[in-house]
């Protein structure tokens, strides 16, 4: 009797194992075949034909952890089609790398660097208020991306960043200050064309495997923040792998043989997201202009986003980068034009750590030096936020598929570079961007002062001691919340409000002024004209050291403002309102809500103490002589150790006190307060 024939399914494993004869010499692997869909064995011929059997060698006979192998197959197909050219190019590109870093290649070889020409907005200025003005025209034609791929772990608190809140007196999240932002300008930008549509202003935002699900959940939880769900799309990046030594061989999980270890590739992900998304061609139709990239714990940058709109606008620029003045040394880039010996010339972001050897490089003894005239190096300093023309940009990734040039910085055991202290990976920048671009685009900057637009939450307590140690910014929790407040101090100072204050005091070993804790929803004053119009008469307006003011108003974002449990509430109310409703009554409800908003004039006001004042939809507070004496909010110092405290708080080392507060929530109707 004949031999059954082998099922359909082995014979096609058989026939395509045939067509990688060098698996079959592969330790582990070559007995497996058998247990592997062809897709499997393509995967691992190529993966073999570029040096990494060793992935294999440990692998027992068929029928013992079959499962495991097939998991980490599904992993290495995921690494595969989420890097573009598969898993070959990236390990090319790894060797290239290591290769030029073991070396000591100079990757600005032949570059010379210049201070390039770009715009420096000085706050107060008229120019100032004409750039807010062009931004705010320009804003319904934007779209906005938000890279919002980390984790707070480094700075001792677990959850996502974003979710961190900006401020302790109203508690608003980051993520909400900036939604709130952008309907904010939404709204200012529709009233500018009330004989047009309304356009809602699309958020794309970044997440990765550490974020993305928990930034549904805080999108979830509150509404939204008041933004329509459908304006609003979250993409999530992939991880690389990482490689063992020079020769690029991918490295197993200490933990999980049958996992490859994995780390972010960086923001620069971002424009490819973008590019596959089908999200760009879809703006262009819907008449947006400009895109405009950010990160995503700088609680002053929408002070000036209007302005660089503006500049981008009226400088008609196709790549606009966000600065500020840079210490010399300070670990952030600084932007610099860069003129190649065979001609090219580019301006793009150089990292600190390779300005200084180029500098030196150049002839410039010094390096990386402060100019004594300014106490500032004479290099602007990126802050990671660009303003791109869609139309150059779209043109630019069709060339390049979004894919942005890779570094590598692997930490070497010794002076040989042959063995790493652990594992590395590829890497790119969100800001590099403009290195691959054709040098016929308009590229600039728009430079403005640090306390009004850069104060990010990067470092925990005890690396920020470090820092100011260093002479750099602390760049911490502490000094980003009361760095918020210094600048709405000092925007009431410029408009004539008497603001008292700052004091000094030592937080968590931090050297800091206290400021009082003035907080506005950007609904309410979105731009610097705004603000003045609030306060007609600014010398009437007193607000001691330590005193508290918040004002809010209701119509761009009704939800985000509250706390807790009625948040909560609330945010279900809307989302059966909008279940019952339908989508396109949701909208048409939404957009009706932006129209009606609520208005606080400060005409008169002594506050010594704390005062909180919102106004509904319908409502118009009018503040005419009113004086406000209570026990206020001050600040109080906490131990940053203590475990009971809650993590957003501790790594602060400070919590608001609310000892006494006189609250006037109106919601519809005019009231003039002048007790």
């Amino acid at each position: 009797m004949a031999a059954a024939a082998p099922p359909v399914a082995e014979q096609a494993t058989v026939s395509r194992a045939a067509e990688w004869p060098e698996l079959s010499a592969v330790e582990g692997l070559s007995s497996n075949l058998r247990i592997l869909s062809t897709g499997q064995i393509d995967l691992a011929g190529k993966l073999v034909s570029c040096g990494q059997a060793h992935l294999f060698s440990h692998w027992p006979e068929p029928g013992s952890n079959d499962d495991d192998k097939r998991r980490f197959f599904a992993q290495l197909a995921r690494l595969d089609t989420s890097y573009p050219g598969g898993l070959p190019r990236y390990i090319a590109n790894a060797r290239q790398l290591l290769a030029e870093s073991r070396d000591g290649v100079n990757p600005f070889e032949g570059f010379t660097p210049a201070v390039p020409s770009g715009e420096r907005i000085k706050f107060g200025d008229p120019s100032f208020d004409e750039l807010e003005a062009r931004g705010v025209e320009e804003a319904r034609n934007s779209a906005f991306v938000l890279v919002a791929g980390g984790l707070g772990e480094r700075l001792g608190y677990s959850g996502i960043k974003v979710a961190l809140p900006a401020e302790s007196t109203t508690g608003r999240c980051f993520l909400q200050l900036y939604i709130d932002s952008i309907l904010a300008l939404q709204h200012a930008s529709n009233q500018l064309k009330p004989d047009e549509p309304p356009r809602h202003i699309p958020l794309v935002i970044m997440t990765s495997d550490d974020t993305h699900a928990r930034t549904e959940a805080l999108l979830r939880e509150h509404g939204h923040f008041g933004m329509r769900a459908d304006q609003i799309t979250l993409l999530k990046q992939e991880k690389v792998a990482c490689v063992s030594d020079n020769d690029a061989h991918l490295a197993l999980d200490p933990k999980d043989p049958y996992l490859v270890q994995t780390k972010p590739h960086g923001h620069g992900d971002v424009h490819m997201l973008l590019h596959h998304s089908g999200l760009l061609p879809m703006w262009r139709a819907a008449g947006v202009e400009w895109v405009l990239f950010f990160q995503d714990t700088n609680g002053l940058l929408f002070k000036v986003v209007p302005c660089s709109l503006g500049v981008s606008a009226l400088r008609a620029l196709d790549v606009n980068s966000l600065a500020v003045p840079r210490k010399a040394k300070e670990a952030i880039g600084g932007i610099a034009r860069l003129t190649h010996t065979d001609g090219r010339s580019m301006v793009v972001n150089v990292e600190y750590n390779q300005l200084d050897p180029l500098l030196r490089a150049c002839g410039h003894d010094d390096g990386d030096a402060n100019d004594p005239h300014t106490a500032f190096s004479p290099f602007p300093g990126n802050i990671n936020q660009l303003v791109l023309r869609l139309g150059p940009y779209i043109e630019e990734l069709a060339k390049t598929h979004g894919v942005i040039g890779e570094f590598v910085n692997p930490k070497y055991a010794d002076s040989t570079r042959t063995c790493f202290k652990a594992s590395t990976r590829l890497e790119c920048m969100m800001q590099d961007f403009p290195k691959a671009i054709s040098p016929s685009r308009s590229v600039g900057f728009t430079e403005a002062d640090v306390w009004l637009a850069y104060s990010p939450v990067k470092n925990n307590l005890r690396d920020a001691v470090a820092k100011v140690a260093a002479g750099t910014p602390p760049h911490s929790a502490t000094s980003a919340e009361l760095h918020l407040y210094r600048a709405n101090c000092l925007i009431l100072r410029h408009l004539g409000v008497h603001v008292a204050g700052p004091k000094a005091a030592v937080i968590a070993g931090q050297e800091v002024e206290i400021w009082p804790r003035v907080v506005w929803s950007p609904l309410w004053a979105p731009t610097l004209s705004a603000l003045r119009s609030r306060f007609p008469h600014p010398e009437s307006v007193r607000i001691s050291e330590d005193s508290t003011l918040v004002v809010e108003v209701e119509g761009g974002s009704g939800v985000g403002w509250r706390e807790g449990e009625e948040a909560e509430r609330e945010a279900e109310e809307r989302r059966t309102e909008g279940e019952a409703e339908g989508e396109e009554e949701r909208g048409e409800r939404e957009g009706e809500g932006q129209k009606g908003v609520g208005q606080v004039e400060v005409n008169g006001l002594q506050l010594e103490g704390a005062l909180w004042v919102r106004a509904g939809r319908g409502a118009r507070v009018v503040l005419d002589g009113l004086h406000v004496a209570n026990r206020g909010w001050p600040i109080v110092e906490v131990d940053s150790e203590d475990a009971g405290i809650p993590e957003w708080v501790r790594i602060r080392g400070f919590e608001i006190e609310r000892r006494e507060c006189r609250r006037m929530e109106e919601s519809q109707g005019e009231h003039v307060v002048r007790e």
